[in-house]
């Protein structure tokens, strides 16, 4: 028997693959296909089942292409009604794969359709659980996600069904039981999720908030629906691209995968109105760049921050990237629904300026030339962390003005005057920076490694954070 996590980290996402004498199936996988049939391929096994926890909501699954590449059935939980033909479950309704038998267990609550999958080996015992967005290591999935389906459903009543899940269906399994869940830390699935992206069912019970035995239902709900924020606005769209379908990635790569010369980028820039998306190193971008193009770097939380920030997922996009990178990038587009790049800029941003192209730039300083513009009063400073970050510290004087709501957040920008940008380490300073510049914004000035190269410098009064209790 194997078990193998496929963790990929920019979404914090686990997807499984699973295999017992030259059968296999893949739970939650990503939208590109081809490792998973490579890896079963290699082994010399067959992809039999693709399970799906529920219909994902943070990015799109790639149940459709692998079920159409392989032969295999998608299954999904009880309470699905998917747009494409699937096998749905019943509740307790067993999966034979070599020697290894799948269980599926209906845990409603996260969505009304989650279920857990729990793997027993050829002896019948119980190994694995795979959890996907019911249970989390150090959290629970978020009950507000599905409230939006049906009139009758609001997040205390999901709640509800999430208390009942855990305490029927999960808590019962032995302690030994190895608990794989869908995401890890930095996931918007979940509050507070811990780094660790497995554990053992028996310390779950110990550590976990909400298996707490002592916990009561009123209780539980209380915990679970306090301190939500609003989801990304990509969110419902990839949940409706999960349950109807989309389009097959090998058409979205060709479609991406367009060399265009810097003429003919420039050409396709003004006559479709496409995005211009620059993924390479923030301070690289700042340097110099194409003129409008907004800078999301490809080595950070890529894809949930390009769900944030653009609310179209039909959105037309041409890349610029670090030469070599494109497929890459379209592929981790692809992975949240953003289908729709049409090609990117060959040769990257050398050819553009080589070919005597216009570019523009954005000026990025240190600390120490931050702390002597700041001493003349030349302009004010602005805090693009969340605003719990902001809470926890900052810099006395710096105003907080979120990127995740950057639309309102645009309000605390005077379009006239100098305003220095940071966030903690300089990632989302530049991605709130260039959107802003390629509306006409011109006096923005980044800080270079963010509230980090701050703190460190010394130079600057930083507030602590006072509990409120303590002002009582």
């Amino acid at each position: 028997m194997k078990v193998e996590q496929i963790y990929t980290g920019c979404l914090a996402q686990g997807a499984y693959y699973i295999e017992s004498r030259g059968e296999a199936a893949v739970i939650d996988p990503l939208r590109e296909v081809e490792p998973y049939i490579r890896k079963a391929g290699l082994n010399g096994a067959k992809i039999k089942y693709v399970f799906e926890t529920h219909f994902h909501a943070d990015f799109v699954s790639g149940h459709l292409d692998l079920s159409e590449k392989t032969g295999a059935p998608i299954v999904y939980g009880p309470l699905a009604k998917p747009a494409f033909n699937a096998h749905i479950t019943e509740d307790g309704e067993v999966f034979q794969i070599g020697d290894i038998t799948i269980t599926a267990l209906h845990t409603p609550g996260h969505t009304m359709e989650s279920t857990c999958y729990l793997l027993k080996d050829a002896d019948g015992k119980e190994q694995a659980l795979f959890s996907g967005d019911t249970l989390f290591i150090g959290d629970v999935g978020r009950p507000d996600l599905a409230q939006k389906v049906a009139a009758d459903l609001t997040q205390e009543i999901l709640a509800g069904h999430l208390f009942d899940s855990l305490r029927n269906k999960i808590i019962p399994l032995p302690d030994s039981v190895i608990v794989y869940p869908a995401h890890g830390a930095g996931s918007a699935c979940g509050k507070n999720m811990s780094k660790e992206t497995t554990d053992t069912l028996g310390n779950q019970k110990k550590v976990n908030y909400a298996l707490r035995a002592d916990m009561t239902r009123e209780e539980f709900i209380k915990e679970v629906t306090t301190g939500l924020v609003a989801p990304p606005a990509y969110f419902p769209l990839n949940v409706m691209l999960n349950i109807q379908g989309y389009e097959r990635i090998d058409e979205v790569l060709r479609r991406g995968q367009q060399a265009l010369s810097p003429d003919a980028f420039e050409t396709a820039a003004n006559e479709t109105g496409a995005l211009i998306l620059d993924t390479r190193d923030p301070q690289v971008f700042a340097a110099g760049f194409v003129p409008n193009a907004v800078n999301i770097g490809i080595d950070g939380q890529f894809a949930p921050w390009v769900g944030a920030m653009l609310p179209d997922i039909r959105q037309e996009i041409l890349l610029v990237t670090d030469e070599g990178r494109e497929e890459e990038v379209i592929t981790r587009l692809a992975r949240v629904g953003y289908d729709f790049t049409i090609g990117f800029l060959k040769g990257g941003f050398r050819a553009w300026q080589e070919a005597g192209k216009e570019t523009d730039r954005i000026e990025s300083i240190d600390p120490a030339t931050l702390a002597a513009r700041l001493e003349k009063g030349e302009g004010k400073l602005v805090d693009v962390r969340k605003k719990s970050e902001y809470v926890s510290e900052h810099m006395v004087d710096a105003e907080n003005a979120p990127l995740d709501f950057i639309n309102e957040s645009m309000l605390a920008i005077d379009k006239d005057k100098t305003t220095f940008i940071h966030c903690a380490g300089g990632y989302r300073s530049m991605i709130f920076t260039s959107i802003l510049r390629a509306r006409g914004y011109d006096k923005l000035v980044d800080v270079k490694g963010g509230f980090k190269a701050i703190k460190e410098s010394g130079l600057f009064r930083i507030t602590d954070y006072v509990c409120p209790t303590t002002l009582l």
